[in-house]
């Protein structure tokens, strides 16, 4: 009988990978491209994520099961490669370190995933990007709808032109007005010289506009001129400006719902709305959720190089990430930082809202708590985080719902490190 491939190489890591397997029955294999069945994988070089890599087939694998052992594959085939790269030839034979196969993308222009429904949307941006539409990107907080605009604008025309990018809901309306179309000397206290706006500094170029369901009804209407006719006036000025940008907007809003209440205007709603695009909620795409700790912990790797130990990694994939792709980003940041110099990172580094989050018919809460304080703790956190989700972190729309203050839902949130 043939050795096997992994035979003569004295990997600690794989070695415990192995021995993880085999009480499953389930064999390690070393495979030239991502596996197109069920299969934990982990592939032998960033820079070709779909290429030659390790990988675990077993149809019986649980979603949670498959993160946890492709996150114990990432740390083995760091190991392998380091291996694979002082040898002559590969063992396994000639090894393609080409491009991902036709069909599944694990990456798309710096946007991370390869779910299906990440397929579904990287799919679309291949159809929306080269023509010169206004799209509207909707997404609950976190989910990554800056990424997927600066990612529209490399794939068009304009890419070697400016990306701006603005966030709607960081400034007052005075200020975002100056800050949009730029004002006239003397247009206002503090205006002591003429000043080019945004739009302007993004002619020729894309122009993202973050947050535009806090836009003022007022402001609404000039850059409905801007997308309709291509003008404007700077704030104090009355010389008409002509600007070509193409714009991109985001919310995380209900946008149809705020036109019915009058809060948003119609025509600008269907100016903005030629193109939809939808980024899914982390929650949707779990099996992501390996993909990405590997991303995040591969950006300390140079200076900290980092693992999650099994217990801490399943802990990561249980949990429901309200926060999507950006909470899980900053809690990889905060671990790798309080790990110091270990190399494991274990459970008990984790934020205590997800060492401690249990699964329960009613959303997150303590499974069994031992006294009425803290039944009524687990009841209220309870409703809070469904209120949460359900009204994609709007605490205006949750408290409403809720029938309390939005200082004191503000408050309970911070309490039971909901965001």
């Amino acid at each position: 009988m043939s050795k096997p491939w992994w035979s003569g190489l004295d990997l600690r890591v794989l070695r415990q990978v192995r021995g993880v397997l085999r009480r499953r029955g389930l064999e390690l294999t070393l495979v030239e491209e991502r596996p197109s069945e069920c299969a934990a994988f982990a592939p032998l070089s960033s820079d070709a994520p779909a290429g030659p890599g390790l990988a675990v087939l077993g149809a019986e694998l649980s979603a949670p099961e498959r993160g946890l052992v492709e996150i114990m594959l990432g740390e083995a085939a760091i190991d392998v490669a380091a291996v694979l790269r002082d040898r002559d030839a590969h063992p396994a034979g000639a090894l393609a370190w080409g491009t991902e196969p036709p069909g599944r993308r694990t990456s798309y222009r710096g946007i991370i995933g390869g779910a299906p429904l990440m397929q579904d949307l990287y799919a679309l941006l291949d159809r929306v990007a080269p023509s010169d539409s206004t799209v509207l990107i909707q997404g609950e907080n976190g989910t990554g709808k800056e990424l997927v605009a600066r990612a529209i604008h490399e794939g068009s025309e304009r890419r070697d032109r400016k990306f701006v990018v603005t966030n709607c809901s960081a400034f007052n309306d005075n200020l975002l007005d100056s800050e949009l179309f730029g004002h006239k000397r003397g247009a206002f206290t503090g205006a002591v010289t003429d000043k080019p706006g945004l739009f302007e500094a993004a002619h020729l170029g894309t122009f993202f506009l973050d947050e535009i369901g806090d836009m003022s009804p007022a402001l609404q209407v000039k850059v409905l001129r801007v997308l309709q006719e291509g003008t404007f006036h700077r704030v104090g000025d009355t010389e008409m400006r002509q600007v070509d940008v193409r714009i991109l907007a985001a919310t995380n809003k209900d946008l149809r719902a705020m036109v019915a209440a009058g809060q948003f205007r119609e025509d600008l709603f269907y100016r903005i709305h030629v193109i939809n695009v939808v980024v899914p909620p982390l929650r949707d795409r779990r099996d992501d959720i390996p993909l990405l700790i590997e991303h995040f912990l591969a950006r300390h790797r140079r200076v900290r190089p980092k693992r999650l130990s099994p217990e801490c990694a399943a802990r990561m994939l249980a949990y429901p990430w309200p926060g999507n792709v950006r909470e899980l980003e900053n809690e990889i940041e905060r671990l790798v930082v309080l790990a110091g110099d270990e190399p494991t990172i274990g459970t008990d580094l984790l934020s205590p809202r997800i060492r401690q989050w249990t699964p329960s018919d009613g959303g997150d809460a303590d499974a069994h708590p031992d006294s009425l304080p803290a039944a009524v703790e687990a009841l209220e956190r309870r409703m809070i985080a469904a209120a949460m989700r359900r009204h994609r972190g709007n605490k205006t729309r949750a408290a409403e719902e809720l029938k309390v203050s939005r200082r004191n839902l503000i408050r309970l949130v911070q309490k039971y490190q909901l965001e």
